[in-house]
């Protein structure tokens, strides 16, 4: 069962909505009803607006990862938005539950990624291959149980897949992440990647903006303890 979507901060210049994994922040040639369209939906009925409502998603994360993700409502906050994100102007913090233990326990990572559009699969290289995109990040590791590590992981790149493939890049593929090499996909078909916090300067408001979301169950339920614990 796919969960329904939460909004978690709203005003006359943002939506930042809680996503469940399974949802697609935009449309795609499935045709399946999106976060965008549930976005606008919410807006209309809330606020009785007639006609179309302005709404544009500021990034994006994969249909089988959960978490934050942040929306504009006008075009001036969007544009400002845009620029946050590409002057690297916003933190954003995952959780991952990855096979294994990293080795080190805590790391800076930087490869290029090739992406295969046909495909929609990205790989990981340790050196420039010409056509690679520099990709960073850096990890830390939270908790281990039961053959699996709990990472807090800061991307400070924004390329696609790019903490699926570079934690698969060290032998620390993502639970349920059948296409970057688990073995065994996760019942409700997420894989364990969860956008938990998102922090940056309001485009219109310039107040620091810091929205956190709590996974549910599922496949979080072993960590909930230690994430409800982390700063």
């Amino acid at each position: 069962m796919i969960l329904v979507p939460k909004v978690i901060y709203q005003d006359n210049h943002l939506l930042i909505i809680d996503k469940p994994a399974g949802w697609l922040v935009q449309g795609d040639k499935t045709g399946d009803h999106t976060l965008l369209d549930w976005g606008k939906e919410y807006i209309k009925t809330k606020y009785n607006k007639p006609g179309e409502v302005f709404l544009n998603p500021a990034h994006r994360i994969d249909r089988p990862v959960s978490g934050v993700v942040v929306f504009a409502r006008t075009s001036k906050a969007l544009t400002r938005l845009n620029a946050l994100f590409r002057d690297d102007l916003v933190t954003k913090t995952y959780l991952a539950v990855v096979k294994g233990r990293p080795n080190p326990l805590e790391a800076s990572l930087m490869h290029w990624l090739v992406k295969d559009e046909v495909k929609n699969i990205s790989k990981a290289y340790n050196k420039d291959k010409g056509s690679g995109k520099l990709s960073k990040l850096s990890y830390r590791t939270v908790m281990y149980d039961d053959g699996h590590s709990l990472l807090q992981v800061k991307p400070l790149t924004g390329r696609p897949h790019q903490i699926r493939v570079q934690l698969a890049k060290i032998s620390c593929p993502l639970q349920g992440d059948l296409k970057y090499g688990y073995i065994q996909p996760n019942p409700d078909k997420s894989i364990s990647l969860h956008a938990l916090q998102i922090e940056f300067e309001h485009p219109v408001k310039k107040e620091k903006i810091k929205i956190r979301s709590i996974p549910k169950g599922g496949c979080w339920k072993p960590y909930l303890t230690t994430i409800n614990e982390l700063d």
